[in-house]
């Protein structure tokens, strides 16, 4: 096997003979041998989601040999306590099935050790383990800390971890920091964050992970725009009416009543999720497909986003919150009813909001962005609607409401991509019905990844991990891309705080619907409506 190394990554121009973690390997890109320390080894992101990412990563032959992740918490156990806990995770949740030959390899680069921040050895154990590692796996000094722990300990962590010389990247080595979201609270709050972890990390160092931007159908639509000639030309306000974006959740807020007191869906989804996708939507076309020059594009379009005033916040965003209701035949409570919540809360479970974009390519069309809980499915999904036909030959053939034009009464152009959970994308035009008459009907026209390309698609963990370890920075969102977004939804926050909602105002939808009645009359306003997903 001849390696070249590229970026922090090896390329591999003949696959291992005799470790199973390199089976079905073919000529492409791996890491560097590297150790991910992850802190808050114990908790349920690190269970349900990162051990069976990096398990499928290493099933797939995706990591170098000596590979390592290193289990970092504040509960006492023993390194083999944690291998077992670590199978059963994988076991449960991962999306490749639990091959005894391949955890035996994986498992051996398993290590745990707890730290307290507080102790000034804290991190003792850290270290130790580290120089182990290198020495015995050959790992060489390269480091990914994943931040699996509260935001309050992001800044004190990243401090910690630059007072001991972990942070630091010499002779050619590389450390790099995972935070996961939530970056910040407000405006204020994420600069005053960047700043503390910049004491630490240089912006190259921190990647800010937010696993929608891993899936499948989010990268694909960036394929979509730019590598196909017939749909860019169509990508402005010439031919798009609006666009709908949403994040539909069925569930409630799962036993995180007191998380959500705090956060809200506005910060839990808006800001991160969906101001990311509308960034994707709605950027120019990069020069090329570097990190940097697609980060800038997007930085772009979210400075382009108007702000909405504190006063017009009510004209130009809807509140709500569920109550008691049915959802697939199971009764479920209301959120003042959840545990962890006031019972006289006017948090927000539901969030629907107008955006104005002032550019040329988007002026005078709407993005319209909603997100809900306990609402009828799970589904994530973008909507492009294109503007209807500007004149009908058609008239006398189409069956026309009282006081519509034949223009109006087809259908107009749809194009849907769907996030999650059937991820895939759907072009709805009119055809004509079978038959002596010239009849029209709208159809679909379906791409379903799963059928197309007949391969399960990767979980977004595991695109994003490896993307880190290989030192990609593409999918993760920059220091000013963090900040535009909150500059947007602190202005709204700051406008519901002059407007506050009465509590016997919520809740206003019953969950298992749509969301309250107000979202629909906030469409209707503009002659538009909501899509039934």
């Amino acid at each position: 096997m001849t390696e070249t190394e590229v970026k922090g990554a090896v390329t591999l121009e003949a696959p291992a003979q005799s470790n199973p973690l390199s089976e079905g390997l073919r000529q492409g890109r791996v890491p560097l041998p590297c150790v991910v320390v992850i802190f808050g080894a114990t908790g349920d992101l690190t269970k349900r989601k990162l051990m069976p990412a990096l398990y499928a990563l290493a099933a797939d032959g995706q990591l170098p040999p000596g590979f390592s992740i290193l289990g970092a918490g504040r509960t006492e156990q023993s390194t083999d306590e944690f291998r077992e806990l670590m199978r059963e995770s994988v076991k449960k949740y991962g999306r490749v099935a639990l091959r005894d030959d391949v955890w035996s390899v994986f498992a051996d680069g398993l290590r745990y050790c707890s730290f307290d921040l507080d102790a000034d050895d804290g991190l003792k154990a850290i270290r130790d383990t580290l120089e182990e590692l290198d020495r015995e796996r050959g790992t060489a000094g390269n480091r990914i800390f994943y931040f699996s722990v509260p935001p309050s300990a992001f800044a004190p962590l990243a401090e910690r971890l630059g007072a001991e010389g972990l942070s630091a990247q010499e002779g050619g080595n590389f450390a790099r920091m995972v935070v996961e979201k939530p970056f910040g609270h407000n405006l204020e709050s994420a600069r005053e964050l960047n700043g503390k972890l910049h004491v630490a990390f240089t912006e190259e160092q921190i990647y800010r992970i937010d696993h929608y931007l891993g899936k499948e159908t989010v990268q694909n639509l960036l394929v979509f725009r730019f590598a196909n000639g017939i749909f860019e030309p169509l990508w402005s306000r010439q031919y798009i009416d609006h666009v709908q974006i949403t994040v539909a959740e069925n569930i409630g807020v799962e036993g995180r009543g007191g998380y959500y007191e705090e956060s809200g869906a506005l910060r839990d989804i808006i800001q991160n999720h969906v101001m990311q996708l509308m960034a994707i939507v709605g950027m120019e076309a990069p020069s090329n497909f570097r990190a940097e020059t697609v980060r800038d594009e997007k930085v772009k379009l979210l400075r382009a986003v108007r702000p909405i005033h504190p006063d017009d916040a009510p004209l130009h965003t809807v509140r709500g919150q569920y109550g008691p209701g049915w959802i697939d035949g199971e009764r479920e409570v209301g959120y003042r009813e959840e545990e962890g919540v006031r019972k006289d809360s006017v948090r927000e479970s539901f969030v629907a909001v107008k955006v104005e974009i002032d550019n040329w390519r988007w002026a005078g069309t709407p993005f319209y962005l909603r997100t809900g809980k306990r609402l009828p499915k799970r589904a994530t999904e973008i909507a492009i609607q294109f503007r209807r036909v500007p004149h009908s030959p058609f008239g006398g053939n189409v069956a026309m409401p009282s006081g519509l034009l034949p223009s109006d009464s087809i259908d107009p152009n749809l194009l849907v991509l769907r996030i999650q959970p059937d991820e895939g994308i759907t072009l709805r035009f009119s055809a004509k019905v079978p038959g002596q008459s010239m009849r029209i009907r709208t159809v679909n026209m379906d791409f379903l990844y799963d059928s197309a390309f007949l391969k399960e698609s990767p979980e977004a963990y595991e695109r994003l991990l490896l993307d880190c370890m290989l030192g990609d920075t593409t999918l993760f969102a920059r220091e000013d891309e963090v900040e535009e977004a909150w500059r947007f939804c602190t202005a709204i926050l700051d406008g519901w705080r002059a407007h506050p909602p009465k509590v016997d105002e919520f809740p206003n939808y019953e969950a298992g619907t749509w969301g309250p009645q107000s979202a629909r009359d906030f469409m209707a306003r503009d002659g538009r409506q909501w899509r039934r997903l």
